[in-house]
């Protein structure tokens, strides 16, 4: 009995514990969900707020972008637009720039051309100098080119024989005095090259010997061979085909320059040529106008008796022009006159029973008509 006792309440206390946590169980379930209610109700208020905010929000945000958006475009707009103009005036300038480098190009390829040609050429004129032939033929075909240039055809021949039998390069016709003038070309282009080659002074000074004496020689040939009495004139010339050396001999060997004045062979380059021949290109026209002197007085002379035949005729051609003038004058004085009488018999006014007018004489002129007065028969 005692066991049964003891179990009773322990069950029935059980029972009330469990009884009073299912109670307690469904009251805090019950406290639970009005306070999740409760909760809900608020979060739904909440909800329905931030919606609200959210609505304001998103059309703020919907404004504000549709703002930045067209700002966006505009400036991309501006940009495209900077962008384009920048774009286009690169291009141009790229494309003038390309054209003036095709252009420079096209220059550099000329003168390349050029260049290359006359590389050819300077190739081909030290081959020609190289061979002392040749040389000398250079010296006279410049010399050909000159007195061609300058000179008319009948004032010069090329390869003349003399009477001594020696051929002349050039000679210039000229009438007495001075007679024909001989021209040798020369070119000391070996003694030349030395005075080029020379580091030293004591090489250069035998440079400038060895060229002295080499132009002394032909200064010497020159003088032996083509000044002849009674054929040529009494002085020839030395044509020097380069500058250089005329400078060089005039500049620092006036020996050698001496020694050709003494010879009566004047030294001359391509440019002291050149008004060598223009002075005796005025010496043929001052002679050719001596010979035609007396053609020139004879014209003269005609000249002056047309003149004079002329200034006979105008003198009657001017007196005939004042008669006729004359004449004029009084054919306008007689049309005057008639005019005015004229203009008075058309003033006349005539009437059946009224007297004319007279007509007043003119007491400028004898034999004047005038109209006599008449009366009406009354």
């Amino acid at each position: 009995m005692m066991p049964v006792s003891i179990t009773t309440p322990m069950i029935i206390l059980a029972v009330a514990i469990c009884i009073i946590v299912v109670v307690s169980f469904i009251l805090l379930k019950r406290v639970t969900l009005n306070t999740q209610s409760d909760s809900l109700a608020e979060l739904r208020g909440q909800l329905s707020q931030m919606a609200q905010l959210s609505g304001q929000q998103q059309q703020l945000f919907s404004s504000q972008l549709t703002e930045q958006s067209a700002r966006i475009e505009q400036t991309l707009t501006g940009f495209r637009q900077q962008l384009g103009n920048s774009l286009h005036q690169q291009t141009q300038s790229t494309h003038d720039n390309l054209t003036k480098l095709s252009e420079r190009l096209a220059v550099i390829d000329k003168a390349n051309s050029q260049i290359s040609e006359l590389t050819g050429q300077v190739t081909q004129l030290h081959n020609i100098l190289a061979n002392k032939t040749e040389r000398g033929a250079f010296g006279e075909v410049q010399l050909e080119n000159l007195v061609k240039t300058v000179l008319p055809p009948n004032a010069y021949a090329f390869q003349v024989t003399l009477p001594n039998q020696k051929r002349a390069d050039c000679v210039l016709k000229l009438p007495n005095p001075p007679g024909d003038i001989v021209i040798d070309s020369k070119f000391p282009l070996e003694a030349w090259h030395k005075l080029q080659d020379a580091d030293t002074k004591i090489e250069q000074q035998a440079a400038r010997k060895q060229l002295a004496i080499a132009v002394r020689g032909h200064i010497k040939d020159i003088q032996d061979k083509y000044i002849l009495a009674g054929s040529t004139a009494e002085s020839a010339c030395l044509f020097l085909p380069s500058e250089a050396v005329y400078a060089e001999l005039h500049a620092n060997m006036p020996d050698v320059i001496e020694a050709s004045y003494k010879a009566r062979v004047w030294i001359v380059s391509p440019t002291t040529m050149m008004a060598t021949l223009n002075t005796v290109r005025a010496v043929l026209r001052d002679a050719r106008m001596r010979e035609q002197t007396a053609i020139i007085q004879s014209e003269m002379l005609k000249l002056i008796e047309d003149v004079s035949r002329l200034d006979i005729r105008v003198e009657n051609l001017n007196r005939h022009f004042s008669q006729a003038q004359k004449d004029i004058g009084e054919i306008q004085t007689s049309a005057g006159r008639i005019t005015k009488r004229s203009l008075k018999i058309t003033e006349l006014e005539v009437a059946d029973d009224e007297k004319l007018s007279v007509i007043e004489p003119d007491s400028t002129r004898t034999g004047t008509i005038s109209v006599p007065s008449e009366t009406t028969n009354e």
